[in-house]
């Protein structure tokens, strides 16, 4: 049976027929071709499917697609600015080399905007226990952790509000 959600993804108001029984991340890929949204164990362990829900982070592929109704998505195509510039997290994973085969970066960043929101600060300890949700297997998570102190860390300094959409 299908049912028309109504939600806004990465700024924009969309209207889309899913099946009650679709998870988040296949209308996120393969209704809106959004590939960011990355499919990778289906269970909630990897983290490579999250996106920012109201703010928060949340593993899509345990969301149906149904309990997006009404609600704010951003994906990590939303989080570039008009204009083409990255993000300062996006940046940092740039700087800091932080991107080996890339599957598991968009997951991490979008958790990374939901610690940025918080506008506290972390300790590399707290960063580490913070992506622990997520799996990448090129890295030793050094870098990542590196890139995130960059933008998050006790001693970065102020980047930006907040994550924005559109």
């Amino acid at each position: 049976m299908y049912e028309v959600i109504r939600v806004t993804v990465n700024g924009t108001p969309r209207e889309i027929p899913v099946d009650e029984r679709e998870s988040l991340t296949d209308t996120l890929r393969n209704r809106l071709g959004l590939t960011s949204v990355k499919k990778g164990c289906e269970v909630g362990e990897c983290g490579a499917c999250t996106v920012l829900i109201e703010g928060e982070a949340v593993n899509t592929c345990m969301y149906p697609a149904v309990w997006a109704d009404g609600k704010s998505v951003l994906t990590l195509e939303g989080v570039r600015a008009a204009d083409g510039t990255l993000h300062p997290i996006q940046q940092a994973f740039i700087d800091e080399t932080a991107v080996q085969c890339g599957f598991c970066t968009p997951g991490i960043i979008m958790t990374a905007l939901a610690l940025l929101n918080t506008g506290r600060r972390y300790t590399r300890e707290e960063l580490r226990r913070e992506i622990s949700g997520h799996l990448c297997r090129c890295t030793g998570y050094e870098n990542i952790l590196n890139a995130l102190e960059k933008v998050i860390g006790p001693e970065a300094k102020p980047c930006c509000s907040s994550a924005t959409e559109g």
